[in-house]
């Protein structure tokens, strides 16, 4: 993620792709939210989602900017996410890429998480072109290479391709799609979208797992990263989500996202062990592979072990590195598990990350008080930008993390007596 410092953690996370008890408490001018979690909001409405899928409203494909948001009192107002968000559209390049700033690598999975936050900040047409980007310089496999030199499509530094890079471009072109109900858009991106996927199921493991990546001279590593497939599982549902708006029903994905869900909530052996990452302990919440009970249970369980009050999230055990990015998606997987006070809480404390241009650091060394790496990164920017937008009511942002009304697939361990989620394309 930078230079090589020996006094600094090196272990990140994102480099491999990418207690206070559980009572929730009110955060200022932050209603709690329904226990059981989210759910959607009749049209027009800003409240805070509840998981019941039966009595859930179908979300609607319309622009995020119908209703109003709320403000999260010490974390960001409105004109902050403006500010932030045109930071990050100031890295944006011409042809749309985002890299992480300009100089460094674009990877896949960041760029369409810098690219979602633009979305929710109401500015979609640079999130339009950054999706753009996707489509023109797609591989004829499906996929995309892990990183390029400054998001120049030319200029390939890891030639592999990883199986959560080239899922989550399903997220974001469904966000985009939510944010603003642009059906030629949402047409255009499917082709794109159906590649990724059969590029992803490809790596799909006997045990319902996904390997992590396929090497640039094919070869399929079979090795599964939990926090990877996690994100794979939301993935699939939006993907699956998008297969019922264009018509063209998908039956093995159903089947592959159930296959996915259940090894990741029943058979953590077959994964690799990275537990000492913090993304490894809250992915599955932010996901939606866990939710009520058993999602407040696993936040609880390494809470004391990763969450440095005050400052933010601990990247990876045992650095005392607290870093934004890991510290906005705990906020929104808080969120996701109904506990919005706190969601907010964990939001307020990064702000010591916040730089005058409005994008954020990566992280803290609060062993020493110093900054690091010295690294302004759009996806720290964006995550905080999401986090804040699920926080403040933003419909799109909430439909595809709280999960709600996106397709489950023929998931063994779902409740057979439950409601079928609504269409959250309807």
């Amino acid at each position: 993620m930078g230079e090589d410092d020996p006094d600094q953690p090196q272990d990140s996370a994102r480099t491999g792709r990418p207690a206070p008890s559980l009572r929730d408490e009110e955060a200022d001018g932050l209603a709690p939210e329904d226990p059981t979690g989210p759910s959607l909001p009749e049209a027009g409405e800003r409240h805070p989602p509840s998981r019941r899928a039966a009595s859930a409203t179908p979300a609607t494909a319309l622009p995020a900017r119908q209703g109003v948001r709320a403000t999260l009192p010490g974390v960001l107002a409105p004109p902050d996410v403006t500010v932030t968000a045109a930071a990050i559209a100031a890295v944006q390049r011409p042809d749309g890429a985002i890299p992480w700033f300009r100089g460094h690598h674009l990877d896949p999975w960041d760029h369409v998480e810098a690219a979602m936050a633009l979305d929710s900040a109401g500015r979609h047409a640079p999130a339009a072109a950054a999706y753009a980007w996707l489509a023109e310089h797609q591989n004829a496999d499906g996929s995309w290479y892990a990183a390029y030199a400054d998001g120049d499509p030319d200029r390939p530094t890891d030639r592999g391709k990883e199986s959560n890079f080239c899922a989550y471009p399903a997220v974001g072109v469904l966000h985009h799609y939510l944010a603003t109900g642009d059906e030629a858009f949402r047409r255009r991106m499917w082709p794109h979208v159906r590649a990724a996927v059969e590029f992803v199921l490809a790596l799909q493991q006997p045990g319902g797992e996904i390997g992590w990546r396929r090497d640039a001279d094919g070869t399929p590593l079979a090795d599964a990263l939990l926090t990877g497939c996690s994100s794979i599982y939301q993935a699939l549902r939006c993907a699956l989500a998008l297969a019922e708006a264009q018509g063209e029903p998908q039956p093995g994905w159903e089947l592959a996202t159930g296959r996915l869900a259940h090894a990741l909530r029943r058979h953590p052996e077959r994964f690799l062990d990275k537990s000492r990452y913090s993304m490894d302990w809250y992915y599955p919440v932010l996901t939606g592979v866990l939710r009520g009970p058993a999602a407040t249970r696993r936040l609880a369980d390494h809470w004391d072990d990763f969450v440095a009050p005050g400052l933010g999230v601990r990247c990876v055990l045992p650095n005392p590195w607290v870093t934004g990015g890991e510290s906005a998606e705990l906020a929104l997987a808080l969120w996701a598990a109904g506990q919005p006070g706190r969601a907010a809480r964990v939001l307020r404390w990064i702000g010591h990350l916040r730089a005058a241009d409005g994008l954020y650091w990566t992280g803290l060394d609060y062993a020493t008080g110093r900054i690091w790496p010295r690294e302004l990164t759009t996806w720290t920017a964006g995550s905080v930008l999401l986090a804040n937008a699920a926080l403040t009511g933003d419909r799109p942002t909430r439909t595809v993390f709280a999960g709600t009304t996106l397709p489950r697939g023929l998931d063994p361990d779902a409740d057979p007596d439950a409601a079928p989620a609504t269409d959250c394309c309807a």
